[in-house]
């Protein structure tokens, strides 16, 4: 053995302090996250400020009342609060499974030589604006429900108890469910695009263990990509909820614009966001205009409570399995 002195290693270098360029884009990014903080802040106060005169007159009974009378000074807006909220829902459960299936059928099943096409006509509708969609659902879409589906919808649902009231009383065509419906499909586009990058994201390494295990397409599609996707496929449609609730437009030309409260789907009603449409430009008094300001407050309010609920909703239900996919 020889009696040589071992070489010491070198000491590893010192790892070099951050550069400046690492610390202002940190600090951009900061103020960029920041910056959304402060906008929602911003708007929340400006609309308190601007509502402050039907706040102090009205206070919570803004929220229960039911009665919106320009001329008489009295507001409440709870019959538009219902008319968000019930189209939202109604858009939400109708275009939820159908943008999740075709995602899924896209993702998974669907021959590579189809799948380019139908997703760019998808990111197309999702480009269309809303003011076409709905003239389309005033001259197409609403003209061929109020003839031949809704009909036949409360022939066959009308006798059934408790469900029955939905569909009961006079059929105008334009209503709750029409504005749920043309909601549905302008929101289907931007729930199947988000959907279906999430589930490409799952690991192939999921599909390839259930197929090992002797299951068929529809049992990989079902256990091992949705499953794993759940978390991702809610915050899907969060986000459809919440252009669903915000719509303006399409919602204005097919809802009635009637502020009234019905147990019926068939019948007008009346969205937080059509209602500031159509008054804002004829509101002369400051307490009508107070009133409206504070209706966009309540309409904020409203998508930010929906969101966060949905949020929780999500973070409850979720494995920690499925909170890897975003």
């Amino acid at each position: 053995m020889s009696n040589a002195t071992l070489a010491v290693p070198p000491a590893p270098p010192q790892a070099p302090a951050k550069k400046w360029g690492d610390q202002a884009f940190k600090l951009i990014t900061l103020l960029a996250s920041l910056s959304i903080i402060v906008l929602i802040v911003a708007l929340g106060y400006i609309l308190y400020d601007s509502s402050k005169l039907s706040i102090n007159k009205f206070g919570f009974g803004f929220i229960t009342g039911t009665n919106w009378d320009s001329v008489a000074g009295i507001f409440g807006a709870l019959p538009y609060i219902y008319g968000t909220l019930s189209s939202s829902l109604i858009g939400l459960l109708i275009a939820v499974p159908l943008s999740v299936a075709t995602a899924a059928y896209l993702t998974d099943l669907a021959p590579v030589w189809l799948r380019q096409p139908v997703v760019s006509i998808i990111e197309m509708l999702a480009a269309v604006p809303s003011v076409i969609w709905g003239l389309w659902a005033i001259l197409v879409m609403v003209p061929f429900l109020r003839d031949y589906i809704y009909p036949t919808m409360q022939k066959v649902l009308e006798p059934i108890p408790l469900i029955g009231q939905l569909f009961s009383g006079p059929i105008y065509g334009v209503g709750i469910l029409s504005s749920g419906i043309i909601l549905a499909v302008m929101i289907i586009p931007i729930i199947t695009s988000v959907s279906r990058e999430i589930l490409r994201s799952v690991p192939n390494i999921q599909r390839e263990a259930a197929y090992a295990l002797g299951a068929t397409r529809w049992e990989v599609t079902r256990i091992a990509v949705l499953s794993y996707a759940k978390r991702g496929l809610l915050g899907a449609s969060v986000l459809g909820l919440g252009r669903a609730l915000g719509e303006t437009m399409a919602v204005t030309m097919v809802i009635g614009n009637k502020s009234d409260i019905s147990a019926s789907l068939f019948a007008p009603g009346y969205s937080l966001a059509s209602v500031i449409a159509n008054e804002f430009g004829d509101a002369t008094t400051p307490m009508h205009q107070s009133a409206l300001a504070e209706l966009a407050l309540v309409l904020l309010g409203v998508t930010l409570t929906v969101n966060i609920a949905a949020m929780l909703l999500v973070k409850t239900f979720t494995t920690k399995e499925t909170r890897r996919v975003a």
